[in-house]
């Protein structure tokens, strides 16, 4: 007879007894998942409640398609040319890079030691010293809800202003008002929930052929620019630093600019979020996030030196009537609207499934830290509808967040940034944290989980720079975007990190502390 074990849900058959004569390389049923994910699950106190549809080539182009890097260059470097100019840019891309390698690499070794959607707070669990493991976890798993879901908002508005600057590159009597722009919002939003509901089985397949856009639209772009543009001096491109947001230095400038390759950069713990729905996750896992890392560093870096060779006059670019400088080049470029607006639609479509594909990292982070009851109303959060093996109730209230996060726009565009660029500060945080208990598990000679993929005798040089060069990343975000702010240019997001903070601090006092064990509880009630 095998044994069983109580998770606090149902009770869970031992997979070392049930599947001994299945061997370790054969794929059972779907719903399971291989011998090794049902291992990692039985070792983890957790019941397979979504179905394992993913494999290595869908799982990475999940992860290649939110992260972006590439589209991430054109869209999101308004920042870094202002602070640092083009060689800021580039140079600093560069060390961003190495920097966020670190990292994906050492949660890429954390994700096979502990394949769980939980991800950062389920690691913090596990590695974190005994006497804090509850708390910290705790407070790790709010950052994760905060950075993910403010991102599904971030990302519907990037991919919405594309489209509005699309709109006025074609009909110069637009005149753009801040309640359109957030209509658009809701509008990618609700696409994106109708899909993470009704086609959620189809996400696998969906990603697949995204992958493929992402490549290809890659070349449908970088050809064009190849091709038409008339390139700048090399030399001037790489050595040309600029100071225009007045820090009076140009390294602390190129630091403050470090904001745009930081955002290409961001969510490399997204595959981490559907491990519970990825076959053989322990093995698949890490190479998809190392894949992802160098596949999308290197497209990325192309992009971003065609980028700035083709830039033109950085001032007239920065003044562009479509409010999106990219849409400006490939208008100078092209020399035609409709060659600027074909290439700009790939960079909707890009940006638009990159909403979607956070949407599903957001409700199932969501969704697994209801299941460890670290949310109000986990048990609504974490039901998972019957034969929909879909947690619907956290695409939901994902999509809610979206949709009135959304209309801060209408009263204030200046509120929404705060709110909307607070999921870095708060995504990197939980990076730091987690990496840091297990870099001091290493430091104390303790023995780590065995895994699939290791580190070994680099993990604690690896981990250590990850940590140092993360703790530069997120004291970045927090500063403003010019020297001596006024009230309007004073970066508030301390402020809202802070408080969101403290309100998990209070909620984790008065109820949470109570209700909330933390996942490692489940595990030693495993062993």
């Amino acid at each position: 007879m095998s044994k069983v074990f109580e998770t606090g849900k149902v009770l869970v058959a031992d997979p070392y007894e049930v599947n001994d004569g299945i061997d370790e390389n054969s794929e059972v049923v779907e719903k399971k998942g291989t011998k090794f994910d049902q291992r990692d699950m039985y070792r983890m106190g957790k019941v397979q409640e979504l179905r394992r549809n993913f494999r290595f080539v869908t799982i990475f182009g999940f992860t290649m398609v939110l992260m972006a890097t590439w589209e991430a260059q054109l869209s999101a470097n308004t920042f870094g040319l202002i602070n640092g100019g083009t060689a800021g840019l580039i140079w600093v891309y560069i060390g961003t890079f190495f920097g966020f390698f670190a990292a994906i690499i050492s949660m890429a070794e954390m994700a096979s030691m502990a394949p769980t959607t939980g991800g950062q707070y389920h690691w913090v669990s596990e590695f974190a010293p005994k006497s804090s493991q509850k708390f910290l976890s705790y407070i790790v798993g709010w950052l994760c809800v905060l950075g993910w879901q403010v991102g599904n908002t971030a990302i519907a508005f990037l991919s919405s202003q594309q489209i509005q600057g699309l709109i006025i590159l074609n009909n110069v009597d637009y005149i753009p008002q801040r309640w359109h722009l957030s209509l658009i919002v809701i509008g990618v939003m609700t696409f994106c929930q109708l899909f993470n509901t009704f086609l959620a089985r189809k996400l696998p397949l969906v990603e697949g052929i995204i992958l493929i856009l992402h490549i290809c639209g890659f070349f449908a772009i970088l050809i064009p620019l190849w091709v038409l543009a008339k390139p700048a001096n090399a030399k001037e491109v790489f050595t040309t630093f600029t100071d225009g947001g007045g820090w009076g230095s140009i390294g602390l400038s190129c630091l403050v600019g470090m904001l745009s390759p930081i955002f290409s950069f961001i969510g490399p713990d997204s595959a981490t979020h559907m491990a519970e729905e990825l076959r053989d996750a322990s093995k698949t896992l890490p190479r998809a996030m190392i894949a992802t890392a160098i596949i999308n560093g290197a497209l990325g870096f192309i992009m971003l030196v065609t980028f700035c060779m083709m830039v033109g006059n950085v001032e007239d670019i920065l003044a562009t009537p479509t409010g999106q400088p990219f849409i400006q080049v490939f208008y100078n470029v092209t020399g035609s609207k409709a060659g600027a607006s074909a290439m700009t639609a790939i960079m909707i479509i890009m940006a638009t499934f990159g909403c979607v594909t956070n949407v599903a990292t957001s409700s199932r982070q969501v969704w697994a830290f209801a299941r460890d009851q670290g949310l109000p109303f986990s048990a609504w959060l974490a039901y998972v509808r019957p034969g929909w093996d879909l947690p619907l109730n956290s695409v939901m209230i994902s999509y809610f967040i979206a949709v009135l996060l959304s209309l801060i726009n209408i009263g204030s565009t200046v509120a929404f940034n705060i709110v909307t660029s607070l999921g870095t500060g708060a995504l990197i945080s939980s990076y730091i944290v987690s990496i840091s208990c297990v870099t001091l598990k290493r430091l104390r000679g303790e023995t780590l989980l065995p895994c699939r993929f290791s580190l070994g005798k680099w993990g604690l040089p690896l981990n250590i720079f990850s940590v140092l060069f993360l703790t530069l990343a997120f004291i970045m975000t927090f500063f403003p975007s010019t020297p001596n702010p006024d009230p309007v240019t004073m970066n508030w997001n301390i402020l809202v990190f802070g408080t969101v903070v403290v309100f998990s601090v209070v909620y984790f006092l008065l109820r949470g502390r109570h209700r909330y064990v933390g996942p490692v509880e489940y595990i030693k009630k495993a062993s």
